[in-house]
């Protein structure tokens, strides 16, 4: 059963998934200070202490990050922490809106250069179909983070989560009681998802939700094509891509997203109302990895262990997501209570893809969902 904080129960179907996967060995780099190769480093104990770590990534003086909107899971506080706790190390944030699997064609246009992303952050599909792109590496606070959400060897890791659901101006719709609702004539020309659904994340999601609540499965998700291809037979779906500023204009009134995202709306739409829709859920966490060729391998090795902080992960919470380490830090007494206690309640029936049914879900789009939504 799931609780309203934690996605933990639910992704642990995927957990065998994770633990399949076979660890390779990061690309080697310049040797950090005392002598250690940080592009092969797995572990704080390569470096010494945290201080050591520190220190190198000091002395590269860069971090390069991609894909991170600053209005996405409160990345924009996330980042200013780690640049006011870190002024020594200059933060570019390369192409903000780009998906996940334009993360990875970035790494590799730019491979050997000091442009190339040092980090990732993904969606789990993207995630698995790359795994020779990233280098393994564990935090210092590997053992909070629960197996069914990370690859053994630090491959990817899971770091914040959420629930598939529908965001809209309360001014001008009524909240849908059921996702059926959406096809009706009251929402026409207003509902829209978030990116193209065979390269972003949360576009996945927003097909796995309407396969399960159309009566289908994650096995299949033809259920969620045929839904939205009706959805834009209708007249209904927006072919635009959601924003903050889609959000404040009125342009994307109705939108699928994860719940911490549609939630962050609310700041710029006073009318902004968040529903998760009573029947089967659709739950996911996206993933950290560290660039195995990453031209700051220090820096990115530091800037994972400052996501997965007690300060990091509550920083995730002021946005609204679910941090992975949740659990243990509320036993620890190191979480935010009150964010932690305000937490949306969710579906206790929530469904997440296996690995396999990721791969045939993303091979079936790409085959179908151009043709149904045109």
């Amino acid at each position: 059963m799931f609780t309203k904080r934690t996605l933990v129960a639910g992704i642990a179907t995927a957990a065998a998934l994770t633990m399949a996967l076979t660890a390779c060995a990061g690309e080697s780099s310049t040797p950090a200070a005392g002598g250690t190769d940080a592009g092969a480093a797995t572990s704080l104990a390569d470096f010494g202490t945290l201080a050591d770590l520190e220190a190198a990534a000091k002395a590269e003086g860069a971090l390069n990050v991609i894909a991170l909107p600053r209005d996405w899971a409160n990345y924009g506080a996330v980042l200013d922490a780690f640049s006011a706790k870190y002024p020594e190390i200059t933060i570019t944030e390369q192409s903000p809106d780009v998906s996940s699997a334009e993360e990875i064609q970035a790494a590799k246009t730019n491979a050997g250069l000091d442009t190339a992303p040092d980090v990732f952050d993904l969606g789990l599909t993207v995630a698995l179909q790359n795994t020779d792109q990233f280098a393994p590496y564990q935090v210092a606070t590997w053992d909070d983070i629960p197996d069914a959400l990370k690859e053994a060897s630090g491959l990817f890791v899971g770091d914040y989560g959420g629930y598939m659901s529908i965001g809209y101006d309360s001014s001008k719709y009524a909240a849908p009681a059921a996702i059926d609702d959406l096809l009706g004539a009251d929402y026409k020309g207003a509902v829209a998802i978030n990116g193209d659904p065979t390269q972003a994340g949360a576009a996945f999601a927003a097909v796995g939700l309407a396969t399960v609540q159309s009566g289908g499965t994650l096995d299949d998700f033809q259920p969620g094509i045929d839904f939205f291809s009706e959805l834009n037979a209708a007249g209904n779906m927006l072919k635009l891509d959601v924003t903050t500023a889609t959000v404040a204009s009125g342009e994307t009134p109705v939108v699928f997203d994860w719940d911490y995202l549609n939630a962050a709306h609310q700041a710029d739409n006073k009318n902004w109302k968040v529903t998760i829709l009573p029947g089967t859920g659709y739950a996911g966490y996206y993933n950290q990895a560290i660039n195995r060729e990453a031209p700051n391998p220090a820096a990115a090795r530091l800037w994972q262990e400052f996501l997965y902080s007690d300060e990091g992960q509550n920083l995730w919470l002021a946005g609204g997501a679910r941090p992975v380490r949740a659990e243990a830090m509320a036993e620890a007494g190191t979480i935010d209570e009150k964010l932690f206690a305000a937490l949306p309640d969710a579906p206790e029936d929530t469904v997440v893809p296996s690995e396999e049914q990721s791969t045939a879900a993303g091979e079936l789009l790409g085959e179908k969902w151009a043709a149904a939504v045109n």
